[in-house]
Protein backbone atom coordinates (compact mmCIF):
# COMPACT_ATOMS: atom_id res chain seq x y z
CA UNK A 1 0.00 0.00 0.00
CA UNK A 2 1.54 3.58 -0.98
CA UNK A 3 2.04 6.01 2.02
CA UNK A 4 0.62 9.09 1.07
CA UNK A 5 2.71 11.72 0.47
CA UNK A 6 3.90 14.38 3.38
CA UNK A 7 3.43 17.76 2.63
CA UNK A 8 5.98 20.45 2.69
CA UNK A 9 6.40 22.55 5.71
CA UNK A 10 5.21 25.78 5.93
CA UNK A 11 7.84 28.82 4.97
CA UNK A 12 8.83 29.48 8.58
CA UNK A 13 7.35 33.35 9.43
CA UNK A 14 10.44 35.71 10.20
CA UNK A 15 11.31 36.48 13.95
CA UNK A 16 9.68 39.93 15.50
CA UNK A 17 8.39 40.48 12.04
CA UNK A 18 6.29 44.23 12.83
CA UNK A 19 3.51 44.78 10.67
CA UNK A 20 1.94 48.25 11.10
CA UNK A 21 -2.11 47.73 10.37
CA UNK A 22 -4.05 50.92 8.62
CA UNK A 23 -7.78 50.52 8.66
CA UNK A 24 -10.92 53.11 10.16
CA UNK A 25 -12.85 50.52 10.23
CA UNK A 26 -12.97 48.71 13.76
CA UNK A 27 -14.59 45.22 12.68
CA UNK A 28 -12.23 44.96 9.29
CA UNK A 29 -9.15 45.76 11.41
CA UNK A 30 -9.63 43.66 14.72
CA UNK A 31 -10.05 40.58 11.71
CA UNK A 32 -6.85 41.69 9.79
CA UNK A 33 -5.21 41.88 13.48
CA UNK A 34 -6.40 38.49 14.52
CA UNK A 35 -5.42 37.24 11.04
CA UNK A 36 -1.79 38.33 11.08
CA UNK A 37 -1.37 37.53 15.22
CA UNK A 38 -2.23 33.82 13.91
CA UNK A 39 0.24 33.48 11.26
CA UNK A 40 3.29 34.95 14.15
CA UNK A 41 3.18 38.17 13.08
CA UNK A 42 4.40 41.35 15.82
CA UNK A 43 1.15 43.35 15.02
CA UNK A 44 1.16 47.37 15.59
CA UNK A 45 -1.37 49.81 15.28
CA UNK A 46 -1.64 54.00 14.70
CA UNK A 47 -2.01 55.95 17.83
CA UNK A 48 -5.61 57.32 18.82
CA UNK A 49 -6.65 60.92 17.12
CA UNK A 50 -5.68 62.68 13.82
CA UNK A 51 -3.48 60.21 11.39
CA UNK A 52 -0.07 60.60 10.47
CA UNK A 53 1.59 57.47 8.09
CA UNK A 54 5.00 58.73 7.95
CA UNK A 55 5.05 60.07 11.76
CA UNK A 56 3.49 56.32 12.65
CA UNK A 57 6.38 54.30 10.86
CA UNK A 58 8.58 56.80 12.65
CA UNK A 59 7.82 55.71 16.01
CA UNK A 60 6.85 52.27 15.22
CA UNK A 61 9.49 51.25 13.17
CA UNK A 62 7.41 48.45 11.27
CA UNK A 63 8.85 46.30 9.00
CA UNK A 64 5.73 45.94 7.17
CA UNK A 65 2.40 48.32 6.47
CA UNK A 66 -0.81 47.25 5.59
CA UNK A 67 -3.73 49.37 4.41
CA UNK A 68 -7.15 48.11 4.50
CA UNK A 69 -9.75 50.52 2.85
CA UNK A 70 -12.94 50.30 0.59
CA UNK A 71 -11.56 52.07 -1.98
CA UNK A 72 -7.71 53.95 -3.10
CA UNK A 73 -7.40 57.28 -1.00
CA UNK A 74 -5.94 60.28 -2.23
CA UNK A 75 -4.65 61.26 0.79
CA UNK A 76 -3.26 57.46 1.85
CA UNK A 77 -1.37 57.19 -1.60
CA UNK A 78 0.44 60.10 -1.22
CA UNK A 79 1.10 59.32 2.96
CA UNK A 80 2.63 56.15 0.90
CA UNK A 81 5.01 58.01 -1.55
CA UNK A 82 6.03 60.09 1.42
CA UNK A 83 7.03 56.87 3.63
CA UNK A 84 8.43 55.13 0.31
CA UNK A 85 10.46 58.22 -0.04
CA UNK A 86 11.71 59.36 3.70
CA UNK A 87 11.01 56.15 5.40
CA UNK A 88 11.33 53.27 2.71
CA UNK A 89 9.07 50.07 4.00
CA UNK A 90 7.19 47.35 2.01
CA UNK A 91 3.76 48.72 1.74
CA UNK A 92 0.34 46.67 0.89
CA UNK A 93 -2.49 48.49 0.34
CA UNK A 94 -5.80 46.01 -0.19
CA UNK A 95 -8.73 47.52 -1.12
CA UNK A 96 -12.76 46.25 -1.87
CA UNK A 97 -12.84 47.68 -4.98
CA UNK A 98 -9.75 49.15 -7.77
CA UNK A 99 -9.74 50.78 -11.30
CA UNK A 100 -6.01 51.20 -13.45
CA UNK A 101 -5.63 54.90 -12.30
CA UNK A 102 -5.74 53.69 -8.84
CA UNK A 103 -3.22 51.08 -9.11
CA UNK A 104 -1.12 53.27 -11.64
CA UNK A 105 -1.04 55.85 -8.76
CA UNK A 106 -0.40 52.87 -5.89
CA UNK A 107 2.78 52.01 -7.93
CA UNK A 108 3.86 55.27 -8.58
CA UNK A 109 3.57 55.62 -5.07
CA UNK A 110 5.94 52.84 -4.21
CA UNK A 111 3.11 50.30 -2.84
CA UNK A 112 5.01 46.96 -3.13
CA UNK A 113 1.42 44.86 -3.47
CA UNK A 114 -1.68 45.80 -4.30
CA UNK A 115 -4.96 44.05 -3.95
CA UNK A 116 -8.45 44.35 -5.11
CA UNK A 117 -11.20 41.93 -2.97
CA UNK A 118 -10.43 43.11 0.21
CA UNK A 119 -7.83 40.74 2.93
CA UNK A 120 -9.34 37.46 3.49
CA UNK A 121 -7.43 36.31 6.54
CA UNK A 122 -6.49 32.95 4.18
CA UNK A 123 -4.16 34.88 1.61
CA UNK A 124 -2.59 37.74 4.09
CA UNK A 125 0.99 35.81 4.48
CA UNK A 126 1.69 35.23 0.82
CA UNK A 127 0.82 38.77 0.22
CA UNK A 128 3.30 40.15 2.84
CA UNK A 129 5.92 37.88 2.03
CA UNK A 130 5.39 39.03 -2.05
CA UNK A 131 5.64 42.61 -1.00
CA UNK A 132 8.94 42.02 1.08
CA UNK A 133 10.69 39.84 -1.73
CA UNK A 134 9.65 42.82 -4.04
CA UNK A 135 10.70 46.21 -1.57
CA UNK A 136 14.47 43.66 -1.01
CA UNK A 137 14.58 43.81 -4.37
CA UNK A 138 13.83 46.75 -5.44
CA UNK A 139 16.25 48.24 -2.61
CA UNK A 140 19.01 46.06 -3.65
CA UNK A 141 18.75 47.20 -7.22
CA UNK A 142 18.15 50.82 -6.07
CA UNK A 143 21.84 50.52 -4.03
CA UNK A 144 23.28 48.90 -7.16
CA UNK A 145 22.44 52.00 -8.88
CA UNK A 146 23.62 54.08 -6.47
CA UNK A 147 26.71 52.58 -6.69
CA UNK A 148 27.33 52.66 -9.89
CA UNK A 149 26.43 56.49 -9.96
CA UNK A 150 28.71 57.05 -7.46
CA UNK A 151 31.34 55.20 -9.45
CA UNK A 152 30.85 57.28 -12.31
CA UNK A 153 31.30 60.51 -10.30
CA UNK A 154 34.18 59.41 -9.67
CA UNK A 155 35.84 58.34 -12.64
CA UNK A 156 35.10 61.93 -13.62
CA UNK A 157 36.68 63.52 -10.80
CA UNK A 158 39.56 61.21 -11.67
CA UNK A 159 39.73 61.97 -15.27
CA UNK A 160 39.57 65.62 -14.49
CA UNK A 161 42.25 66.21 -12.20
CA UNK A 162 44.34 64.13 -14.20
CA UNK A 163 43.76 66.86 -16.85
CA UNK A 164 44.82 69.47 -14.17
CA UNK A 165 48.06 67.68 -13.24
CA UNK A 166 49.09 67.05 -17.28
CA UNK A 167 48.29 70.74 -17.63
CA UNK A 168 49.82 72.10 -14.71
CA UNK A 169 52.87 69.69 -14.78
CA UNK A 170 53.48 69.03 -18.29
CA UNK A 171 53.02 65.53 -17.55
CA UNK A 172 51.76 61.94 -19.88
CA UNK A 173 47.89 60.89 -18.44
CA UNK A 174 49.99 57.46 -16.57
CA UNK A 175 52.11 60.13 -14.86
CA UNK A 176 49.12 62.19 -14.05
CA UNK A 177 47.48 59.14 -12.73
CA UNK A 178 50.26 58.11 -10.78
CA UNK A 179 50.64 61.25 -9.04
CA UNK A 180 47.41 60.60 -7.99
CA UNK A 181 47.72 57.21 -6.41
CA UNK A 182 50.56 58.40 -5.21
CA UNK A 183 49.13 61.05 -3.07
CA UNK A 184 46.24 58.95 -2.09
CA UNK A 185 48.12 56.31 -0.75
CA UNK A 186 50.90 59.39 1.37
CA UNK A 187 47.61 60.82 2.95
CA UNK A 188 45.88 57.67 3.08
CA UNK A 189 43.19 58.46 1.38
CA UNK A 190 40.55 57.64 -1.45
CA UNK A 191 41.72 58.24 -5.22
CA UNK A 192 38.37 60.18 -5.41
CA UNK A 193 39.11 62.17 -2.56
CA UNK A 194 42.52 63.22 -3.51
CA UNK A 195 41.17 63.96 -7.20
CA UNK A 196 38.51 66.40 -6.06
CA UNK A 197 41.00 68.24 -3.10
CA UNK A 198 43.10 68.91 -6.38
CA UNK A 199 39.99 69.98 -8.28
CA UNK A 200 39.62 72.03 -5.42
CA UNK A 201 43.05 73.47 -4.97
CA UNK A 202 43.13 74.78 -9.18
CA UNK A 203 39.71 76.37 -8.65
CA UNK A 204 41.84 78.64 -5.95
CA UNK A 205 45.18 79.38 -7.68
Amino acid sequence: MASNPQKAPPSPVPQDLRVLIVDRTADRSHALREALEREGYVVLMPPEGRFDLLRAVRELEPDVIIVDMDSPERDILEDSRRVFQEQPRPIVIFVDQGDRSSIRAAVDAGVASYVVKGASPERVRPVVEVALARFRAFQELKSELAEARNSLAERKLVERAKGILMERRGCSEDDAYRMLRQMAMSRNQRLADVARNVIEMATLL
